[in-house]
């Protein structure tokens, strides 16, 4: 059965190259399995992305749907789809992984099999963050301690001890990749695989850093200042880049995001970037009106109740809600009257309302 790419990113068929990568990251960050996510689905993702964030393939899919992938596009035999797989080829295995997921590891030619893997990217990292609800509304600027793998200061992540005597590798002659023939099912096939003696990185040093043990990173706790933007809300993030953990042998570093929680408000309740309150009023200043105090996330506003007014009547005070997020302006603030009712009278009071006969 084909497999709809379009679907599993969640775009449409018209979607740009910039709206392809965008929805692939806000997913792949969803279900990636370091955050507890689906490795089967991120996996999908992955699939997808591979085939529509390139052009070619992606133009191949449009005409053919994801059979072009097994060679079978215009029904001709397995390989024609990439250019033929008779006397053997070159194949790329990194791209070919990320495309077929685990096919590549069932028929022993992937590129995740052991030792085929260079330096790691540093993993991302989450932590919840909680702050109060006026911060939240007007932003600040808070310290936040978490700990992370680092680069390590002796070895500044290179791995190597800072005497020790580098050499250009002897199995991949400095290229970080070795040729391999295999025989599989498409016949034979010659892959390029990251080098198993030098990880990849086309060198070799006579001692590693005795501080992280060749890793190039070590595991500590750090502390920063970040600030929050005005106008954010429950459950968003703030992605820290950099701040994640640090990459293998100086590789690129992960991100940190804080995931926000705001304390609820004894008096506001926040609806987007609206705020609502609730205001009390007399019999008398709801028959004859008045102007009340009513209290804003900015401040004391002086509210006009005119004559008349009715219980549950619902008061709009212009952009005196939360700051946009993304944008400028900020929402509003609405007001719901509740009109106090006297549970006890005297006998001169009950009289003086007999006889208006409200």
């Amino acid at each position: 059965m084909s497999k709809d790419y379009y679907k599993d990113l969640g775009v449409d068929k018209s979607a740009s190259t910039d709206e392809i990568k965008a929805a692939f990251r806000k997913k792949a960050h969803e279900h990636h399995p370091d955050k507890g996510g689906d490795e089967a689905k991120f996996k999908e993702l992955n699939e997808a992305y591979q085939i529509l964030g390139n052009a070619e393939k992606r133009k191949q899919y449009d005409q053919f749907g994801s059979s072009f992938q097994n060679g079978q596009a215009g029904g001709g035999s397995y390989g024609q789809g990439f250019g033929g797989f008779n006397g053997g080829m070159n194949i790329n295995m990194d791209d070919l992984g990320d495309i077929f997921g685990g096919f590549g590891d069932i028929f022993g030619f992937g590129g995740s099999s052991a030792g085929q893997r260079g330096p790691e990217r540093g993993r991302d990292l989450e932590m919840g963050l909680t702050i109060d609800f006026l911060d939240a509304v007007h932003g600040t600027e808070t310290e936040i301690t978490f700990p992370h793998l680092k680069k390590c200061s002796v070895c500044h992540g290179s791995g190597y001890a800072p005497d020790a005597k580098i050499t250009t590798c002897p199995t991949c002659k400095g290229s970080g990749r070795v040729s391999r023939v295999q025989r599989t099912i498409l016949g034979a096939v010659q892959t390029q695989v990251i080098c198993p003696d030098c990880h990849g990185e086309g060198k070799k040093a006579s001692a590693n850093c005795s501080h992280c043990h060749g890793q190039g990173r070590v595991k500590e706790t750090e502390s920063i200042k970040v600030k929050i933007p005005a106008g954010i809300n429950q459950g968003e993030s703030i992605r820290l880049a950099g701040y994640g953990d640090a990459g293998e042998k100086d590789s690129t570093g992960g991100n940190l995001f804080l995931r926000i929680r705001i304390k609820a408000h004894a008096n506001f309740k926040r609806e987007g970037d609206d705020i609502h309150t609730q205001a009390e009023i007399s019999m008398v200043q709801a028959a004859l009106g008045d102007t009340v105090d009513v209290d804003t996330v900015h401040g004391n506003f002086k509210l006009k109740i005119p004559e008349g007014t009715q219980g549950q009547t619902i008061f709009r005070l212009k952009t005196k809600g939360v700051p946009h997020l993304h944008g400028r302006g900020q929402g509003d603030h609405f007001v719901k009257v509740k009109v106090l009712i006297p549970k006890s009278l005297d006998k001169k009071q009950k009289d003086l309302l007999s006889k208006l006969n409200l």
